[in-house]
């Protein structure tokens, strides 16, 4: 006599409830990185310019140095 399984036929996927709970960890670490960026920037706006030329940037950088977007190769133009 043979036995045949039920889920002979059926495709092995995560359940539904692992992809929500991964998603909403992404979620989660995409926000707490969302709030320490914002809170980079507001750390440098507050310094003065010299402290700011003293790392490397303007003002006017601040944002990109922060998100990553900053170009090294261009300031040596400043």
């Amino acid at each position: 006599m043979t036995t045949i399984s039920q889920t002979a036929g059926r495709t092995l996927r995560p359940s539904s409830s692992g992809g929500f709970f991964s998603a909403l960890a992404q979620r989660l670490t995409a926000l707490f990185d969302r709030l320490e960026r914002r809170s980079a920037v507001k750390t440098l706006n507050e310094l003065d310019d010299r402290a700011l030329r003293d790392i490397g940037i303007t003002r006017s950088q601040i944002e990109d140095a922060v998100y990553g977007q900053f170009k090294t190769e261009l300031s040596r133009y400043l």
